[in-house]
């Protein structure tokens, strides 16, 4: 793997093969890396996301996959939506509450028909993602992030990927499905992670001794 050439964004692998997640990360980052996803690598191993919570799926993901790709820094997250009113259903299973062939459509379905009763506090919710950098298996770093909001009764907006159409965050009248990009990006959990995250993954990447 050749190294970068003078002037070019190191690159960042994203643990991830979910292109909504991709292109947000590339925006988030751009100033930082440019982002590769793990669509251009097949033989990554699969993994079982078997944590109970946000964090421990993320390490999962990172560490695994970190090792498969030696000597690169490896960003993972493990992202989604909480609604305590359900027990903080949907929680580490938000991709899959539809059942193991789920799809975004029948997972936002299946949320708002379990919420049709419910009015007021019980529609709150909250997006949270973590976020973990991990190195030959070990890791290097970890942040979250959070954005409280509330599940609106019916779907508005095509923007976004997964809950975004029925997430409307505290203190905007619409979705995140109906925000422009760059106002999703400035409030979203995984800004809010990122922040806290970007000067140490600066550091960390001007010392990537190969980058793609």
């Amino acid at each position: 793997m050749p190294s970068r050439t003078p002037g070019q964004n190191p690159l960042l692998w994203i643990a991830t093969r979910n292109r909504g997640k991709t292109r947000e990360f590339s925006q988030l980052l751009r100033s930082v890396c440019r982002v590769r996803d793990l669509h251009g690598l097949p033989r990554f191993p699969e993994i079982r996301e078997t944590g109970k919570t946000f964090a421990a799926n993320a390490r999962l993901k990172a560490c695994t996959l970190s090792r498969a790709l030696p000597n690169h820094p490896i960003l993972a997250d493990d992202s989604g939506l909480v609604v305590p009113a359900l027990g903080g259903r949907p929680g580490v299973r938000s991709a899959r509450f539809a059942g193991s062939r789920a799809t975004d459509q029948s997972n936002r379905t299946k949320l708002l028909r379990l919420l049709k009763a419910k009015t007021g506090r019980h529609r709150k919710a909250y997006f949270e993602t973590c976020l973990v950098i991990a190195e030959n298996g070990a890791v290097l770093g970890s942040v979250s992030g959070r954005v409280w909001g509330r599940i609106t009764q019916a779907e508005s907006g095509s923007g976004g990927f997964g809950y975004d159409s029925i997430f409307q965050p505290k203190g905007y009248a619409n979705t995140f499905g109906r925000l422009p990009a760059g106002t999703k990006n400035r409030i979203s959990h995984r800004a809010r992670a990122i922040a806290k995250l970007r000067q140490r993954l600066s550091r960390l990447l001007s010392f990537a001794r190969a980058i793609e």
